[in-house]
């Protein structure tokens, strides 16, 4: 559409462009009110720093996969989802959040929602799956996308995903025609900053782990649908491989992957336009 300007999702919202976003039908619940705040972000200080959704795969009734000698998923992604907030922290450049906390279940649109309500920069869900074959091993990331990279990535997003029940943002009190420019750009920039942040997940872990074979792959993975918050997922490895599962159960393994995951998002919040920049790390 002509004379629409091409202007950042957070620029759009800081003019006052109230965004709903639509949610399951619950009881007649149709559509949820707004869960990100009209309005310009602050520049970052110690009291306003970034905010990063950490997202630990599966918990209570949901085990995740079940490694090859027992080991549940659900207890891995926890504990490494701790170490890299307990880094993220001590770092002094960011504020961070757990979808959960502790060994209890978390509906995927719920862990959603949460990234949103609490007006995340970026999410991050962990996750350490299997596969039917058990020589596959290594770490990989995943993006949102519309069709599968490959189908061992489909059969993934399959698993993992309980429901698509996710629409984009709704504009209020725009015309359609350019609520629907709006949406598409919010949805154009947040899947740019995700592939971004892929690529510096996939960058950082390889320098000290094994990766999957083409290691950056996409789906449409329902906990990655934020609309307007950048989002990935990380398989830390599989459950499924003997050698991934008895790393992933080691706690030095676990801060070794974390440690690769806090420079991937240093990185990233270092070169993402339009995303307050972590304060400098001190020396020494």
């Amino acid at each position: 559409m002509r004379g629409v300007p091409l202007i950042s999702r957070r620029v759009l919202l800081g003019y006052g462009v109230a965004a709903r976003f639509l949610w399951p039908d619950r009881g007649g619940l149709a559509a949820g009110p707004a869960l990100v705040a009209a309005k310009p972000v602050a520049k970052p200080t110690g009291r306003s720093l970034p905010l990063v959704m950490l997202d630990p795969g599966h918990g209570g009734k949901d085990p995740g996969a079940i490694g090859v000698s027992g080991t549940y998923e659900k207890h891995i992604a926890l504990a490494a989802a701790q170490e890299l907030q307990r880094q993220l922290i001590a770092s002094g450049q960011y504020r961070v959040a757990l979808t959960r906390t502790r060994d209890v279940f978390i509906p995927l649109e719920r862990r959603v929602e949460l990234a949103q309500r609490q007006g995340a920069h970026l999410f991050v869900s962990m996750h350490a799956d299997a596969l039917a074959d058990h020589g596959v091993r290594g770490v990989s990331v995943y993006t949102l996308a519309d069709t599968a990279s490959d189908a061992q990535t489909a059969d993934l997003a399959r698993r993992e995903n309980a429901a698509d029940r996710f629409g984009g943002p709704n504009f209020r009190d725009t015309p359609p025609e350019v609520s629907r420019i709006l949406a598409s750009l919010v949805r154009q920039e947040t899947r740019q900053g995700s592939a971004r942040m892929a690529r510096r997940v996939v960058g950082e872990l390889g320098r000290d782990l094994p990766l999957l074979q083409n290691p950056a792959r996409h789906a449409s993975f329902m906990v990655l649908k934020a609309a307007d918050i950048p989002s990935v997922l990380v398989e830390m490895g599989f459950m499924s491989n003997r050698a991934d599962e008895a790393a992933l159960r080691q706690p030095a393994h676990r801060v070794k992957v974390a440690s690769a995951m806090h420079r991937a998002v240093d990185a990233w919040f270092a070169a993402q336009p339009g995303q307050p920049a972590a304060l400098p790390r001190a020396q020494g």
